[in-house]
């Protein structure tokens, strides 16, 4: 039986329970209100102000359509959320408003009152509102005033001492000077989504009222468990005890003479651990101390792939004079060591073949690993309507597609707590960053301080979750300064003295200040730093662009809309860790059905093109044709490139071909790039990572999501499963010479033995006897590693043939005693399939009823691309699909339905194509 313990809110409020001293406002009745405009209307709590005058049918769906452009003139506004709270008592000892999250700029007004003004979406705030209530005469008003954040932030540029920086991508999206603003970034635009600006409660808020004997109660709580010893971004000893470092932050009256003590109890709610907490120190509004637990009492914490998530219930109590409790707090936690080692190479591995230089990689509990996901996005434009169950099911994909690992991107939001709790159940590593990027931001004292207080708070909010993985300043921040150096070097001094105060000398010390566990760097791409420590500012050396020839270091990022050189590997990055990279595609035309209206459901309608933000429109203009067209000509050419181009008769059908063949690009691309970075495992790069833009949506447009903004899996969710599978095959060609490369990779911590066959076929499916064919080739691959099976210079005759490889292979999973075997099939064509002589497939579709199973069979020639296609009420991710069919091959397949509209009779409407369906014209 699980522990039954009352999930703990980030407020330290538990969720689902009640005290007769807290009052959750989200059980109030609020209105919204915009009297200029004369609208007055129901509202949540919370909320956004486009949120709810959408439930009041005063807006139409803002992600319909051109609504973002339409909906401009809400973000123009103030809007006022106002409630009367008739529970509250002014005869408590002590009253408080606590709030999670007011976004952005807000004036509360309680019993008429001013309480304060805030200009931080992501701070917690309390206010002592005691003596306002004493003198409210009847039920308490409160009013939250938010103001238009794109007006304050235009005020704020314009005042004098202030400077908007030209470098980065501030000139680029739709709203300007974001920078300025302590707000979600992309909510004035990126080029993956729209700008929408919104404002409102977006958080819960709760009223707190303490009497004598309810003395303080917990807003936020610090879990910090390391290795004896441990410092950041250090690699810390596996044999020595772990430290269980806890602080519990208050309001309230000063604890006197506090103590505190502790009790870990396992998921059977057995008890492991209990006593005092030791060298407790008492701060205004904090507690803290710390106890040691011996390695052998608890069993390890492990990412899905690597062992099991096993998860602890540690409960902190605050001991107050008369050895009373005066404040509990629970929090679930594992114990687990996860590093980002960024240290140099040490002589024995450059003995080894590992390219001098620093590495770049993570390692989990002293197990380097190879990092495979994607980077994750706000999934929502309005992040109040993000529920746990569609964070849960959207890590369902991640496992299904055999990620371990989400960079949660800056510049949106910082993760809610019950993404974490998933994460830590599943087993999702969440590689967390400060909400940054791609700009130079003010460092005057206020913002430094805002920005301190907020980095504090997340920290200690989010410390004791074994999923997270490591902290990072923001997104592409020394890209942006090594491009400045070579712009204005005239100015870098002072620029990167501005960038190290924000981000070595004013982040960095609210991590490792509250945290020894997590590492931390000031940018998500970087060459790593030089050297460290913990008493100087600014803590950090960073090497930027100081980096010995012949050596490799740090993180890349990887872009090329040059559809020519897609597949050549010779153009990606060399580096340790590939942490972004990708390309566009469109979404189903079945998504696309449920936000655009029919009759601009073509490629270049003016629906289509004005959605597109690839490229940006650099300012509010509307008429972003000439930047959009750009982005869609670049889908446009490479598959006319690469494919078959769809010439259909039916208009919507040739809208839907259209729209796969740039998902079918998409996914070939970042096929050869994942597996160019898995290859890099076993070569003096030693590339330990890769993480591809992006895994999914927040609305219907072109982007680089594999999972669109209806959760339908786009071709490249498939591909990139396909693999991050354990163990691979993959072929590497070098059009120049005409050399093939058959190479096998594992990312398994033990070596690997296997076979691997190679066979050449036509197009319409014969047998061909010819170099590069292989019959029982033994391969071995060695830990988490990458090993050549053969290279075989091509003849012309190649050129109209398709090579099918395929492994098995035999090793054991992580912490697992038993083989497991493994089988992976990839293909090859040396010519681009837009010539190559595709036949028809002769595609057979099944559904067998009993097994709940599709059977797929190609039965007059090799099937390219083979696609399973779902009616538009039905969302489903199939065990496998996008793949490729020899001929007289079957491939069985099972599913699990995402969304299903039709009462389950889509079984019967799935459709089933392959790239030869784009040379018919219906």
């Amino acid at each position: 039986m699980a522990l039954q313990v009352p999930l703990v809110l980030g407020d330290g409020i538990a969720s689902g329970t009640s005290s007769p001293g807290i009052v959750d406002l989200s059980d109030s009745k609020w209105t919204l209100s915009n009297p200029a405009m004369d609208i007055s209307v129901p509202a949540s709590f919370p909320s956004y102000a486009h949120i709810d005058l959408y439930a009041n049918h005063v807006i139409g769906n803002p992600e319909y359509g051109l609504n973002d452009f339409n909906l401009r003139w809400i973000w123009k506004q103030n809007w006022t959320y106002i409630t009367s709270i008739p529970d509250i008592f002014p005869d408590y000892d002590q009253s408080f408003l606590l709030f999670q999250g007011l976004d952005t700029f807000t004036t509360i007004e309680l019993c008429g009152q001013h309480i304060a003004h805030t200009n931080n979406q992501f701070r917690q705030y309390h206010f002592n509102v005691t003596d306002v209530l004493a003198h409210c005469e009847g039920p308490a008003a409160l009013s939250l005033n938010f103001g238009s954040a794109p007006h304050i932030t235009e005020d704020i540029a314009n005042e004098a001492g202030q400077t908007d920086w030209p470098y980065g991508v501030n000139s680029l999206f739709t709203i300007p000077h974001r920078q300025f603003m302590r707000k979600e970034q992309n909510d004035f635009g990126w080029d993956w989504g729209p700008a929408f600006a919104p404002s409102g409660p977006w958080l819960p808020g709760f009223v707190v009222q303490l009497n004598r004997g309810q003395q303080v109660h917990p807003r936020n709580v610090l879990v910090d468990i390391y290795r004896e010893g441990q410092r950041n971004n250090l690699i810390p000893d596996q044999s020595k005890p772990w430290v269980v470092n806890a602080s519990i932050d208050y309001i309230g009256k000063p604890i006197d003479n506090p103590s505190l003590n502790f009790v870990l109890r396992d998921a059977m709610n057995q008890t492991v651990a209990e006593g005092a907490l030791q060298n407790v120190t008492s701060a205004p509004g904090v507690v803290t101390g710390l106890t040691t637990v011996p390695s052998e009492g608890v069993d390890l914490w492990w990412p899905v792939g690597m062992g099991p998530q096993t998860l602890y219930w540690l409960t902190v109590n605050a001991i107050g004079p008369g050895n009373i409790t005066v404040a509990s707090v629970t929090r679930r936690v594992g114990f687990r060591t996860i590093v980002l080692n960024s240290l140099p190479v040490p002589d024995e591995e450059i003995a080894m073949g590992v390219a001098p230089g620093n590495h770049w990689h993570f390692e989990i509990n002293g197990h380097p690993f190879f990092a495979k996901g994607s980077n994750f996005i706000p999934p929502d434009v309005f992040w109040p309507r993000v529920t746990p169950q569609r964070i849960r099911s959207l890590f369902d994909t991640v496992i299904a597609g055999n990620q371990n690992m989400l960079r949660v991107w800056s510049s949106g939001a910082y993760s809610p707590d019950f993404m974490f709790d998933a994460a830590d159940e599943m087993g999702v590593l969440l590689w967390t960053e400060f909400e940054f990027g791609d700009s130079f931001y003010p460092v005057d004292k206020d913002f430094l301080d805002n920005v301190y207080e907020e980095a504090v708070y997340q920290v200690r909010r989010v410390n004791h979750h074994p999923s997270l993985t490591y902290w990072a300043g923001g997104n592409e921040m020394e890209q942006i300064l090594l491009y400045a150096k070579q712009t204005h070097p005239s100015e870098f001094e002072r620029i990167k003295g501005e960038y190290e105060k924000l981000f070595l000398s004013t982040l960095f010390p609210a991590v490792f200040e509250n945290s020894r566990s997590i590492s931390y760097s000031p940018s998500s791409t970087s060459n790593g730093f030089i050297s460290l420590n913990f008493t100087d500012a600014p803590y950090m050396q960073q090497r930027y662009d100081d980096k010995e020839p012949g050596h490799i270091y740090g993180d890349t990022d990887y872009y090329q809309y040059d559809s020519s050189v897609a597949f050549n590997t010779s153009v990606y990055p060399f580096g340790r860790f590939a942490n972004e990279f990708g390309y566009h595609s469109m979404p189903a035309l079945h998504t696309w059905q449920e936000y655009v209206p029919e009759d601009e459901l073509s490629f270049n309608s003016t629906t289509v093109i004005y959605r597109n933000r690839h490229y940006p429109p650099g300012g509010l203009n509307t008429s972003n044709w000439q930047n959009t067209s750009m982005g869609m000509a670049e889908m446009t050419v490479a598959a006319e490139r690469w494919y078959p181009t769809p010439n259909k008769t039916n208009s919507i059908a040739n809208f839907s071909a259209w729209c796969w063949t740039t998902q079918v690009f998409q996914a070939d691309y970042y096929g050869s790039q994942i597996q160019f970075y898995r290859r890099g495992s076993g070569l003096p790069q030693r590339t330990l990572g890769s993480l591809y833009w992006q895994l999914e949506d927040q609305w219907a447009a072109p982007t680089w999501a594999g999972v669109d903004r209806a959760g339908r899996w786009k071709l490249l969710h498939y591909r990139a499963r396909d693999l991050y599978s354990h163990v691979i095959v993959s072929p590497f060609w070098n059009a120049t010479t005409r050399e093939l490369e058959l190479w096998v990779s594992s990312d398994l911590w033990e070596g690997v033995r296997g076979t691997v066959d190679a066979q050449w076929y036509t197009w319409d499916g014969e047998e061909v006897n010819m170099e590069g064919g292989l019959r029982g080739q033994e391969v071995m691959v060695g830990a988490l590693n990458s090993t050549k099976v053969s290279t075989t210079t091509l003849d012309d005759h190649a050129d109209n043939l398709v090579m099918k490889a395929t492994l098995m292979a035999t090793g054991k999973l992580p912490n697992s005693g038993e083989m497991t075997t493994f089988r992976h099939t990839n293909w090859f064509h040396a010519t681009p399939l837009s010539q190559a002589k595709l036949v028809d497939p002769g595609l057979a579709l099944e559904y067998v009823a009993e097994d709940k199973r599709f059977t797929v069979k190609a039965t007059s020639g090799v099937s390219a691309w083979t696609w399973l296609d779902t009616p538009a009420g039905a969302i489903v991710a199939f065990d496998d699909n996008g793949f490729w069919l020899g001929k007289g091959e079957t491939k069985k397949l099972g599913y699990r339905v995402i969304r299903d509209d039709t009462d389950g009779s889509w079984v019967k409407q799935v459709a089933i194509q392959s790239l030869w369906n784009n040379t018919l014209a219906e």
